[in-house]
């Protein structure tokens, strides 16, 4: 079995409940979702993406004294990783996934990021395994969407408001109105692009 993977790197995981903490990414190629805002379109088609094992990828993890290790996309969840987390938890790390939860969650993860989209329906088997839910703030009616799918996820599932990049000036007053109407609801940034790091 070998992954399309557009870039794998280590840095600091910028968002959600582990901001702050040292992270090695791994980005698979391909995703079917299509978001309009997505900041890494050239992560849609996984064609001419070079191609790893498992164990070769596992093998690079190694190589950072992190505990953590993010697998993100394009659309992580196209693939089946069971045999990429295995490889993975056998170097003694975590792995998290970050999905917008529209292919089912195949593999063992130690945490699942989950942030629906409105341009591919998710899973509600998705939703029923969350640690934690991102919803993408791009315009007023994204907090109606939010609230819907606070339904859907675990009483226990950590909640995120992120503005999306381009926009967050113009919704930064209108999360923290929110989430002061809201408090089960966390503000979420992205961090790393505030300190100009991956």
């Amino acid at each position: 079995m070998k992954l399309p993977v557009m870039e794998q790197f280590y840095t600091v995981q910028g968002e959600g409940k582990f901001t702050g903490q040292a992270a090695y990414f791994i980005r698979l190629a391909g995703c079917d979702v299509g978001c309009v805002w997505c900041d890494v379109k050239d992560s849609w088609d996984a064609v001419g993406y070079p191609t790893f094992t498992p164990e070769e990828l596992a093998l690079e993890v190694s190589k950072h004294g992190c505990n953590i290790v993010v697998i993100t996309g394009g659309e992580p969840a196209m693939y089946d990783l069971t045999e990429l987390t295995n490889a993975i938890k056998a170097t003694g790390k975590r792995v998290h996934i970050e999905t917008s939860g529209a292919h089912p969650i195949r593999g063992n993860f130690d945490w699942i990021t989950y942030s629906p989209k409105k341009f591919k329906a998710p899973l509600p088997e998705s939703a029923a395994i969350a640690d934690e839910l991102k919803v993408i703030v791009f315009n007023q009616s994204d907090f109606d969407w939010a609230a819907s799918h606070q339904k859907t996820v675990p009483e226990k599932c950590l909640l995120y408001l992120q503005p999306e990049w381009s926009k967050r000036e113009e919704m930064h007053d209108k999360i923290v109105s929110f989430v002061l109407a809201n408090p089960e609801w966390h503000i979420g940034l992205q961090t790393h692009k505030y300190l100009g790091v991956d």
